[in-house]
């Protein structure tokens, strides 16, 4: 299967990637809300054995972790990658060598790590590893705040969608993150995610296919986690994998917001998790 898109510059020069819709030229060296221009930035790649059990398997997670972000998490724990853009410049077939790497190296799937900003240049890399014989299953490990028009890009490109659900309707998104809408983008997300891929599909204990979701879970109901499982609850098929985190703590600039200086309690975290048991959402971690 080969992914290069015809044109891959082409969506960097109205740049509308993402919910912000800058509409900036990449290409000429303008940078919108995610602070970086088209060439590929990659942080850091390599197995990662920190992620859900589903998706490290012997070999582990082979992940990239790339550079710059459409959210500014006032809370990020990657803040230096992600709100610094800070990476290495590769070119699409630089990079399609790293996959090919990871590979070899028995990495149980590819992990792309805010990739939304990237699309494009990802599409293109991942068509130049296939042609060479990479194989591997994708994950698009993102924030959520996606568009749905640049999710349709990746039908059949990715295998396993991991997006973060952040927050509910009742959620500072804007203070929080940089992102007043996030919340109804989420949810069109979300759906154009399960139409793609559906329910998670495991073999031999890894993931392959499907949908699962993490949900970080903030102190005092600041993600309006409850209001968040209820709507999700209501637009997506019964079932789906959903990982309720509970390992939020204070960083970057969490001190500015009243609330976040503080863990979640461990009540906090076992009501929402308890809620999501009885919305049907199979439980992971």
């Amino acid at each position: 299967m080969n992914s290069t898109p015809a044109d891959p510059l082409k969506l960097y020069r109205h740049c509308r990637l993402c919910p912000h819709g800058c509409g900036v030229d990449r290409t000429a060296g303008e940078t919108g809300f995610c602070g970086v221009g088209h060439r590929l930035l990659a942080a850091s790649y390599g197995p990662h054995f920190g992620e859900e059990p589903v998706l490290v398997g012997r070999g582990g997670s082979g992940t990239v972790f790339l550079a710059g972000c459409n959210l500014v998490c006032i809370f990020c724990q990657n803040h230096d990658i992600s709100h610094h853009a800070a990476g290495r410049v590769l070119a699409a077939t630089s990079l399609a060598d790293v996959f090919l790497e990871l590979q070899r190296r028995g990495c149980v799937n590819l992990n792309l790590v805010t990739p939304t900003h990237f699309t494009p240049g990802l599409l293109e890399a991942l068509g130049s590893a296939r042609e060479r014989g990479f194989n591997l299953p994708v994950v698009y490990n993102c924030g959520g705040y996606e568009s749905a028009e640049t999710l349709r890009i990746l039908t059949g490109q990715v295998d396993v969608y991991l997006p973060d659900a952040k927050y509910g309707p009742a959620a500072p998104a804007d203070e929080l993150s940089g992102a007043a809408d996030y919340f109804p983008r989420l949810l069109d997300a979300l759906v154009e995610m399960e139409e793609q891929v559906g329910s998670l599909e495991i073999a031999n204990g890894v993931a392959v296919r499907g949908l699962i979701i993490r949900h970080l879970v903030l102190p005092g109901e600041l993600a309006d986690s409850l209001g968040l499982l209820e709507r999700l609850a209501a637009i997506l098929r019964p079932g789906h994998r959903l990982n309720v985190m509970g390992q939020y703590r204070p960083r970057y600039r969490a001190n500015e917001l009243h609330g976040l200086n503080r863990r979640p309690t461990r009540a906090e975290v076992a009501q929402v998790r308890r809620r999501a048991l009885e919305l049907g959402f199979s439980l992971s971690g």
